[in-house]
């Protein structure tokens, strides 16, 4: 039987390059679906909830139940308060603030969905800025990087170069956790550039 092609349920430009790196055939179709946290909902239940929602809501576009979906769910996360993306230069701002001279984490949950079967992998990465001056965040808020990113920040763009120490996965940090998706797509025998599945 022929493989069927991995659906990646984001529009996040970095998740297509890192699964690009990997070498995956794959389409993509954006779930769209209210990313609201619940009362009381801690960080990591919210971020594995919506990894889990993108991809059923992708799923059930198919007529196939068994089509595989790949969704995933990315939030920085300081004293259990949850930074989302920055909706303003003052919020930007006050987000870069937070941050300086602390650590805070990082999750992702990746939710692979195939077969009525889901498989979620929630990754966490310790991530310790240096001390940000006003001026030095207000720089980075006048390029086009944090407007779009989980906390306001892109570690692979000028951002970088406000870490001090990253304890766990980078690519967590860009978006999408590749040693945890691989696992995850070669237990569902979805071929990589590593793992080719034998015709």
């Amino acid at each position: 039987m022929a493989e069927r092609q991995l659906v990646l349920a984001s529009a996040s430009p970095r998740r297509r390059q890192l699964l690009d790196q990997l070498g995956v055939r794959y389409s993509v179709d954006p779930a769209d679906i209210d990313e609201t946290r619940q009362a009381g909902e801690s960080p990591a239940a919210y971020v594995e909830r919506m990894a889990r929602e993108k991809a059923q809501r992708v799923a059930a576009r198919y007529r196939d139940p068994g089509h595989p979906v790949l969704a995933a769910d990315t939030t920085v996360h300081l004293d259990d308060e949850v930074l989302g993306k920055p909706v303003d230069h003052f919020d930007g701002l006050a987000m870069l603030a937070r941050l300086s001279g602390r650590s805070h984490s990082v999750l992702t949950a990746v939710c692979l969905w195939g077969d009525d079967d889901s498989r979620v992998q929630l990754v966490e990465t310790k991530v310790e800025f240096i001390r940000l001056t006003r001026e030095l965040c207000e720089a980075y808020l006048a390029t086009d990087e944090p407007w779009d990113k989980a906390g306001g920040y892109a570690i692979q763009g000028l951002a970088g170069a406000f870490v001090r120490r990253i304890e766990g996965s980078y690519s967590n940090v860009v978006g999408l956790p590749l040693c945890e998706t691989r696992q995850l797509l070669v237990a569902r025998g979805i071929a990589t550039r590593l793992d080719p599945i034998p015709d």
